[in-house]
């Protein structure tokens, strides 16, 4: 199956389900701490088009789970269901966007799991949840799926069936005043276990900025953690950007 045809099945349903009512599983709703689901929870019609306000695509930070729900109703479709973290509450509209074309090699349907990011820097806070569905029609040539974020991937080789995996140690929502732990680099002296970011427990793209650091460029990438650091080495100030 073509990426076209996924992407104009998935726009009909989507289009079904918004005159049909909403189904619990692709309810809109705004996104609130995990394990919440913020709203589209659909995939959206056209795969990748920017949300209303504009703002720019960008995968979610990761993936924790991918699903495939089998139903034998009116003919017969498989339905991918993905659920990921993103970093603030200012991300909208997630969806799957396919791009294996053709059957593909390994027989796996190749999935990024993207959503409209936020259009400036956001501060701290707790990861927040998102889903989305793709639905597949009944005959399709995949044996699994691949869903990948801008962090990880998540592969399911039975279908139907559902894999997971563990989400991050550390949202840094609380990383403000503490003292930051470079891996390999011995713990801040005096501190407590408690007051110490360890560099090894945010395993997403950072950015650490000390006192006799300049910034070559200030490129925006939603997923990445910026830390700057006193000279002490506690975090004074820190956002996603």
């Amino acid at each position: 199956m073509t990426r076209k045809k996924l992407f104009a099945l998935a726009s009909l349903v989507a289009a079904g389900t918004m005159l049909g009512g909403l189904t619990a599983g692709a309810q809109q709703q705004a996104p609130q701490a995990a394990p919440s689901t913020p709203k589209d929870a659909g995939p959206s019609p056209g795969g990748g088009a920017p949300s209303p306000e504009g703002n720019r695509p960008f995968p979610v930070m990761f993936v924790t789970s991918v699903e495939l729900i089998r139903s034998e109703r009116s003919g017969g479709m498989d339905i991918v269901r993905a659920r990921g973290l993103v970093t603030s509450n200012a991300w909208g509209e997630p969806h799957l966007l396919p791009i294996t074309r053709g059957e593909g090699i390994d027989g796996m349907l190749d999935l990024i799991f993207q959503a409209s990011a936020p259009p400036d820097m956001a501060p701290l806070g707790p990861f927040m949840q998102v889903e989305a569905i793709l639905p597949i029609a009944k005959g399709h040539p995949y044996k699994g799926i691949r869903v990948r974020s801008g962090y990880n991937a998540v592969s399911l080789k039975t279908l139907p069936g559902f894999a997971e995996v563990a989400p991050p140690k550390e949202d840094c929502a609380k990383c403000l005043g503490k003292y930051f732990q470079a891996k390999g680099a011995a713990a801040p002296a005096g501190q407590a276990a408690g007051n110490v970011v360890k560099e090894e427990d945010l395993p997403y793209p950072l950015r650490i900025v000390r006192p006799t650091d300049g910034i070559p460029s200030y490129e925006y990438e939603p997923n990445r953690l910026t830390l700057v650091l006193s000279e002490a080495g506690q975090i004074v100030d820190a956002a996603w950007d």
